[in-house]
């Protein structure tokens, strides 16, 4: 997620290591739509390396092999949601899908940044369970709708418990933010190139399309040097250390995957009489190949 200021996302569970990229995700990343254009056939013939289908009874938790779930708040980009354990606002709708649901309620006097917290959602990650460096990286997703709403898949340096933020550097697949329902945003941050000054572009559906409407796969094609954004096989960007301004490229080394949906902060804004709850991000699978 992007950082605008300090950045997004993390509180209890990393302590150190993700709280530094709460840090960035308050970001609004910078950069003007591109048009899309075909995309080069990924990888064909790569070996799968990370599949999840979430495939399971209705109401399962994610599978723990492969998927740690974080709690807390996040101070660092002011979201005003209280990420639950188990399988309270993320689990398995049983038709091949995992629902990461956030909700106007507050059943165990969560405490936030704030005070008494007003929402509840989810936020995974593969942190000690799967790294890669380079590859497709791929999810299928329905995003939901609504000022505030800020759903993202994501990828975080797995060195970030010994370097820190942005310097683990922090890849965004899709970002969606509630008041841009027809558009997303990929973008890098490193350092020198972190929060509000990530390097990235944003992709808009033609005809006032939104988002919500129905699902749409975002994904990276990662390379040596090299990160190259689609949406729905439609390529609207690529970067490469020429695009860092002379600043360290963060990417030559292996991440780790993020899926959340947080709740109001510095970029989205908080919700208003607009939007109404709960909201679902619905993920129908994530999979990563080698390159």
């Amino acid at each position: 997620m992007t950082v605008r200021s300090s950045w997004r996302r993390r509180a209890s569970l990393y302590a150190a290591s993700l709280a530094c990229c709460a840090a960035s995700l308050a970001a609004i990343p910078s950069g003007a739509s591109a048009a899309p254009a075909p995309i080069d056939s990924p990888a064909k013939a790569a070996a799968a390396t990370f599949t999840d289908d979430f495939n399971g009874a209705a109401g399962s938790a994610v599978d723990g092999g492969k998927w740690q779930i974080e709690t807390g708040d996040n101070v660092n980009n002011h979201e005003r949601q209280y990420y639950t354990a188990g399988n309270s606002n993320a689990a398995l709708d049983g038709q091949g899908n995992l629902v990461i649901t956030a909700r106007k309620e507050n059943p165990n006097n969560y405490q936030c940044w704030y005070g008494r917290c007003e929402y509840t959602s989810a936020r995974l990650n593969t942190s000690g369970k799967f790294t890669q460096a380079y590859g497709h990286v791929e999810a299928r997703m329905k995003v939901p709708r609504g000022q505030g709403m800020w759903p993202a898949f994501w990828m975080l340096g797995d060195d970030i418990g010994s370097v820190g933020w942005p310097a683990s550097g922090e890849i965004d697949v899709m970002e969606n933010v509630g008041f841009e329902p027809s558009t997303v945003h990929g973008t890098l941050h490193g350092p020198g190139y972190s929060g509000s000054g990530g390097i990235g572009a944003a992709y808009t559906l033609p005809g006032g399309q939104a988002f919500a409407d129905g699902f749409h796969t975002f994904a990276v094609d990662w390379a040596p040097n090299s990160v190259k954004w689609s949406v729905d096989g439609n390529v609207y960007q690529t970067r490469t250390p020429a695009d860092v301004g002379g600043n360290q490229w963060a990417f030559n080394k292996p991440f780790f995957l993020i899926l959340n949906l947080a709740v109001g902060g510095y970029w989205p804004g908080d919700p208003d009489g607009s939007t109404s709850f709960p909201q679902q991000l619905v993920v129908d699978y994530v999979h990563v190949t080698t390159q």
